[in-house]
């Protein structure tokens, strides 16, 4: 197989494309780049919150492996995901603990919310809705994660509220960068 060719990463335009190569020529220089398939995809979907065709298309070249067998692996590993995700992650626990407890009324309330079904990202890009099956927190149901935080003991009427405070965190973020 042939050697992957080491790139300048100032020659890039794109700041997270330039990421990427970084980590892959970091691969290369220490000589298990193919071997090191898995951490490439994993690095490739922290810096871009997914991965895309383009980026399966650059890796396939630097590694000099064909991109059918790296949309295998993309698409063989749950953990992988092919489509943009929100900046927030919503995981509803549906466990039968949480769901005893209510969680599919909190799951229609976040949908309302929302205005997205599963699986699916707000078109400004802020949330991703998702069903998990145990979050491991039965003793607190019902419960969410919005990305690595969990809010336990949930009610439509603190859902309202995370979301709110959420999106209100958003337009602090963004005006205090303007």
């Amino acid at each position: 197989m042939e050697k992957m060719e080491i790139v300048n990463p100032e020659e890039c335009s794109n700041g997270k494309k330039e990421e990427l190569i970084r980590f892959l020529n970091e691969k290369h220089r220490k000589g298990y780049y193919e071997a090191a398939l898995m951490s490439i995809l994993h690095k490739t979907q922290e810096i871009y919150g997914y991965i895309s065709r383009e980026a399966i298309e650059e890796i396939s070249a630097r590694l000099g492996m064909p991109a059918a067998k790296i949309w295998g692996v993309v698409t063989f590993y749950h953990y992988f995901t092919l489509k943009p995700r929100g900046k927030y992650i919503v995981s509803v626990c549906l466990g039968t603990a949480c769901y005893v407890k209510g969680s599919k009324r909190i799951l229609n309330r976040l949908k309302e919310l929302l205005n997205i079904d599963l699986n699916q990202t707000t078109p400004d890009g802020l949330f991703t809705l998702e069903a998990k099956y145990c979050l491991g927190c039965c003793g607190l149901a019902p419960v969410m994660m919005v990305n690595n935080k969990v809010y336990e003991k949930l009610t439509t009427k603190k859902i309202s509220e995370i979301i709110v405070s959420l999106k209100n965190t958003q337009k602090t973020e963004i005006a205090a960068v303007n």
